[in-house]
């Protein structure tokens, strides 16, 4: 089976397909200057934004992985998650306190989808 891939740099691609399933690099915010709350909003529209791309959406979320620069953001964090999560479509979640590769990220979100 082919594997395709989306947005592919010399280091990463933002995104790989393989046998119907969807695979999301680490989303991370472009505006460091917003809190936790606006780049987590951020980085839920860039997963939103690939997943359509790769023909997927939030409902078909398989598998999220969540790191957060400080693990006492997690609260602030789960107000946003939860208004955008789909309901009735909660996916399997991990979230852990980690150091980021850039210390003005508070957050990064990892998702696996099944394609629609």
């Amino acid at each position: 089976m082919e594997i395709k891939r989306l947005h592919v740099g010399a280091r990463l691609s933002e995104v790989a397909i393989y046998n119907g399933v969807v695979y999301l690099a680490g989303q991370i915010p472009e505006n460091t200057s917003n809190d936790i709350a606006g780049q987590t909003a951020e980085v839920l529209g860039h997963v939103d934004r690939l997943l359509q791309e790769a023909g997927s959406d939030k409902t078909r979320i398989l598998s999220c992985q969540i790191f957060l620069s400080d693990i006492s953001l997690i609260s602030e964090m789960n107000k946003v998650w939860d208004d955008w999560v789909a309901p009735g479509n909660s996916p399997p979640r991990a979230t852990v306190e980690a150091k980021l590769a850039n210390p003005e990220w508070l957050i990064e979100v990892v998702v696996t989808a099944a394609q629609k």
